[in-house]
């Protein structure tokens, strides 16, 4: 049967486990119906290639999943849905009323920059409940790392500029508005739009108005004295409701200088969302320098991406904000990940043993075994080069071999002598328990702009960037190299 702990503390609200696939659930009844529903696997989650024109990959989502993996059960109300299914097994239905993940975790930590094909998480457990978390792995790790290399990359274009994350109206559900706005702060979004997302993650959230509030009233200039009258603190006017140049940004300037007869003294804001912004943003500021005003800071949004905002800034717009929506919560131009949950290794007598999935196509072909990553770094501590090894050759030496071999050429080999070199992934999560404490998203955020500022400049470029190397052992090579001999022979 099934492991269950019923005694297992509960620290979080449950979950239900048919988060799961169809074919997760059927497969983990077949193996406790075959007797192996104590045999140990260990799966990775990996991913194989990054969106175009992308250099590096943001890891995100692992807390929420290690929140998950605490609280999934199986509910009363799914056992009524499950026993209407043809061909489930009473006896296996039964396990599952006590049913919990009791399996160990490694994994990078979040916010870590990761590359194609490295094991970034391990999962060590029964093949049941190894198989019965894979699509909830791949639904918290494929989304959120998508987002957060997303709002990376649109941070980078902004080059020190505040990005807002406005993406709720356009997101995937709600469900999808929260990760996207999760992940988008995590990847360096100052603050987001959607309220839930503040109150559950403590993200900053921020607005200004919608076209709606200028239509609303008898004339723009009435609307823009209306909301200044009730956001005084910070009012950002939304100027492009009727027409820019002969009206918003005119009437702007009047409910400023009113402002400042008043006794105001913040620093006049404007939006823009549509219109060639270069132009509108230099006839801002000119009205508004003419004006005997400050300049003002000008916000810019309305379907913008990192490309978008390259232009402007090489253009030396006068734009100071970026309220980017659709195309970071989407993924644009890309909006899927690649990452996919593989068999690594069984449990037999003696120890682990190595699986492989080989493929006509070399890429998705895996590599076997338990494994690691080592990060080897330079004498500046940059990241030099990645090696996935076979984690018992770790775990046997404080310095393992140096020496790499292509995932697909063994002929093509890179040498790290000379570099200090850290394992990526650290232990996560033992007997379906925590070992730490969530990170704060800041903390993370802060991370990632670390790690970033460490990358080579040409793997942070948004056009062609160059390619980070990741081989393998000597060992793992020769390992695949005899399996996928040995599998051809079957």
């Amino acid at each position: 049967m099934l492991r269950s702990y019923a005694e297992k503390p509960m620290s979080h609200p449950r979950i239900s486990a048919l988060l799961t696939d169809y074919y997760s659930l059927t497969m983990a009844q077949g193996y406790d119906a075959l007797g192996r529903g104590q045999q140990r696997a260990v799966f990775e989650y990996v991913f194989r290639s990054l969106p175009p024109d992308t250099g590096y990959a943001v890891f995100a989502g692992l807390d929420p999943l290690l929140d998950d993996f605490q609280s999934l059960c199986f509910a009363e109300e799914d056992f009524a849905y499950l026993k209407q299914l043809p061909g489930m097994i009473p006896a296996f239905l039964e396990g599952l009323k006590t049913w919990s993940f009791t399996g160990h975790v490694w994994a990078a930590p979040e916010g870590t920059v990761v590359f194609p094909y490295e094991p970034v998480l391990r999962v060590e457990a029964t093949l049941p409940d190894a198989q019965l978390i894979e699509g909830l792995v791949l639904n918290r790790l494929n989304y959120q790392t998508l987002v957060a290399t997303k709002a990376a990359r649109v941070c980078e274009a902004a080059q020190g500029d505040p990005v807002l994350e406005f993406g709720f109206r356009r997101a995937h559900g709600p469900d999808g508005a929260l990760s996207g706005s999760r992940a988008a702060y995590i990847g360096g979004c100052i603050a987001t739009s959607y309220m839930a997302a503040g109150l559950r993650y403590g993200i900053p959230v921020r607005g200004t108005m919608a076209h709606s509030w200028v239509m609303s009233f008898a004339s723009e200039l009435d609307a823009f004295r209306a909301y200044v009258s009730v956001s005084r603190d910070n009012p950002i006017l939304l100027v492009d409701t009727y027409s820019t140049r002969h009206s918003g940004i005119p009437n702007a300037v009047t409910v400023f200088q009113e402002l400042r007869t008043q006794g105001w003294t913040g620093r006049p804001a404007i939006r823009l969302d549509s219109g060639d912004l270069k132009q509108l943003a230099e006839y801002a500021r000119e009205r508004f320098l003419a004006a005997r005003l400050p300049a003002p800071l000008i916000v810019a949004s309305g379907d913008l991406d990192e490309d978008s905002i390259l232009r402007l800034k090489k253009q030396h717009a006068p734009i100071e904000g970026w309220g980017v929506g659709t195309k970071l919560i989407t993924g644009d131009p890309q909006p899927y990940w690649t990452g996919v949950y593989k068999l690594a290794a069984v449990q037999e007598a003696g120890g682990w043993r190595p699986r492989i999935k080989s493929s006509d196509t070399p890429e998705k072909t895996t590599e076997p075994g338990v494994k690691e990553v080592i990060r080897w770094s330079d004498h500046a501590g940059r990241p030099a080069g990645d090696v996935i090894c076979l984690a018992d050759e770790l775990a046997s030496s404080q310095t393992p071999a140096t020496r790499a071999c292509h995932r697909t050429d063994r002929t093509t080999q890179r040498v790290f002598d000379g570099m200090a070199g850290m394992p990526l992934t650290k232990p996560v999560m033992r007997d379906g328990t925590r070992l730490y404490p969530p990170i704060p998203l800041a903390d993370v955020q802060r991370q990632v702009r670390a790690n970033l500022d460490r990358l080579d400049p040409a793997l942070r470029r948004l056009t062609s960037p160059s390619s980070y190397w990741v081989g393998l052992s000597e060992r793992l090579s020769q390992l695949k190299v005899e399996m996928l001999r040995r599998s051809s022979d079957e």
